[in-house]
């Protein structure tokens, strides 16, 4: 069994910076893809962005390229994102999620509050 814990959410200005961060815990851990997506209140979970674990190839949703970054640390079995210049739409609880193949996300963390005020 996976386990995947976020941390690192909070309030931050409009304009500012947050990391957050994402711990997987478990059995040997070789997924084929990590990343993130985000739940705004009244609105569907979507994708934000993720990372393919091996090849470091990522993919972004439109609505964060140029300001969300992602990385992940091998030896730690770490996923980071990296926001910037955040704005009020970004706020949401965001999820890290892990996929151990191409085609589904199969593991999911319970989420990080982040909060950003105009």
């Amino acid at each position: 069994q996976v386990q995947l814990v976020e941390s690192g959410g909070g309030l931050v200005q409009a304009g500012g910076s947050l990391r957050l961060s994402c711990a997987a815990s478990g059995r040997i851990f070789r997924p084929y893809t990590m990343g993130w997506f985000r739940q705004a209140p009244g609105k569907e979970r979507e994708f934000v962005i993720r990372i393919v674990w091996s090849g470091g190839w990522t993919y972004y949703s439109d609505s964060v390229k140029g300001r969300f970054t992602i990385s992940r640390d091998f030896a730690k079995n770490m996923v980071y994102l990296q926001m910037n210049g955040l704005k009020p739409e970004d706020t949401a609880v965001y999820y890290c999620a892990a996929g151990m193949n191409s085609d589904s996300w199969d593991y999911w963390g319970r989420g990080t509050q982040v909060t950003v005020s105009s």
